[in-house]
């Protein structure tokens, strides 16, 4: 995870109704993730050929209130797969914004077990070149420091996708706490002007306030629900 401070006022426009920015004292955050789907399923069934996925996405930071309780979430903004009938059923289901690129990575094998040293990078290839982003985790993965930037990022267990209307689709996103590892040579290799928008460019060429690496978990998306009307 690659982690930049941004002006609220490029996310506030696209924040959905019934949402709110959420900050990190007093900082606005956005994110560009890569991972790897092990075995993923739609509703319990699996998608023949599609089980196994890299995806890439750019993600920013929400949260509301529901009968007192604070609901943290995430909103996606651009999700790259190389899979296109993974983009299409995001986009039927979640009405997510996946796009389709060619890509390639070099993960250690997946076992929820990072060790200091061990290599990560997700590439993507557009425009006749390739893009991506790489990080080496610094030492064993530990648990976030209690209320530091590292757990504010991780600990995210809400999904809110922005519907055509302006409204959000909320979904509660279920796994262990995530053990994280801080990152060295983190970097991100892209045109982020033409891959996500010129607004985002000043502050996605730069090195990231933060980057770590999440050993990750068996993880479940329950069916989305809409955010209610206020």
């Amino acid at each position: 995870m690659l982690n930049y401070t941004i002006n609220p006022a490029v996310l506030a426009p696209r924040v959905p109704r019934g949402l709110e920015l959420d900050t990190f004292q007093g900082q606005c955050y956005v994110s560009v993730v890569g991972f790897l789907f092990q075995d993923a399923r739609l509703r319990g069934w699996s998608i023949p050929r599609h089980r196994c996925f890299a995806e890439v996405n750019l993600r920013y930071y929400v949260r509301r209130e529901v009968d007192g309780q604070l609901r943290r979430g995430v909103v996606f903004l651009k999700e790259i797969v190389a899979r296109r009938c993974v983009s299409w059923v995001a986009r039927w289901v979640y009405n997510e914004s996946y796009v389709t690129y060619p890509m390639r990575q070099a993960c250690p094998e997946p076992q929820f077990t990072l060790r200091a040293g061990d290599e990560f990078c997700y590439q993507w290839r557009r425009r006749g070149a390739w893009e991506g982003l790489s990080a080496v985790a610094e030492r064993d993965a530990r648990f976030p420091l209690p209320e530091s930037l590292d757990q504010f990022i991780v600990e995210h267990y809400w999904g809110y996708s922005a519907q055509r209307d302006g409204g959000a689709l909320e979904y509660a996103v279920e796994h262990i706490p995530w053990r994280i590892a801080p990152a060295r040579d983190a970097r991100l290799d892209c045109q982020p002007a033409t891959l996500y928008g010129q607004e985002f460019a000043p502050y996605l060429t730069g090195p990231p306030a933060s980057a770590f690496i999440a050993d990750g978990s068996p993880v479940r998306v329950y069916r989305g629900t809409r955010v209610p009307r206020e």
